[in-house]
């Protein structure tokens, strides 16, 4: 997108026509007929300053060539200004701009993404697959024009590293054997065996 070149507002006052003139002081502009002020704005307001020297152009107050010497704005900006306020009047230029849609999506481009996002493919796989770029598809996921997939939880619920497993957990002493009895019997799940004894 080309840089757009903003009006240069020198101190002091500066003649615009024999009659017109502007001063710029604490960062606001105005103009003068005469003696008389006749309009004032921000140095930043742009729609500002472009309503108020469209209207001097047309109103035969001052030529384009005028403004351009004396602000320093190329001629293609006044000309687009002047054309703007003789097409729309002053409201003309404090409409916001509409967003422009993505260049690429269609309606059929729009539905294939759709398809593919619900089928879990992701952005990027969708935009190698679609032509469409993938930061396209993002802003069009953000405003709603696409619905982006959840993403899904690939393993389940973590296992306890520390815990023993069922054959080899000890509940209770089993009844009515000796100590080194029981030892034996626990042998199959990884219990030491006394010397000299035998499970039963």
């Amino acid at each position: 997108m080309p840089q757009v070149q903003l009006p240069l507002f020198p101190a002091g006052t500066t003649h615009l026509t024999d009659d017109l003139a502007f001063d710029s002081q604490d960062g606001q502009v105005t103009y003068y007929n005469g003696h008389l002020p006749v309009f004032t704005h921000a140095q930043d307001d742009l729609a500002a300053f472009r309503l108020f020297t469209s209207q001097l152009v047309v109103n035969g107050s001052a030529s384009q060539g005028d403004i351009r010497r004396a602000f320093g704005v190329p001629k293609v900006a006044v000309q687009r200004a002047v054309d703007k306020y003789r097409a729309g009047g002053a409201a003309a230029f404090f409409v916001p701009p509409k967003p422009r849609p993505g260049r690429k999506l269609t309606p059929e481009v729009l539905a294939h993404v759709q398809a593919c996002l619900d089928q879990g493919a992701s952005v990027p796989e969708v935009s190698r697959q679609s032509g469409v770029l993938a930061n396209t598809i993002h802003k069009a996921i953000r405003a709603g024009r696409l619905r982006g997939f959840a993403k899904k939880r690939l393993w389940g619920p973590r296992p306890d590293l520390h815990a023993k497993p069922a054959a080899c957990r000890r509940s209770s002493r089993p009844t009515g054997l000796r100590p080194h009895a029981q030892r034996g019997a626990l042998a199959g799940c990884g219990g030491p065996v006394a010397p000299g004894a035998r499970a039963v």
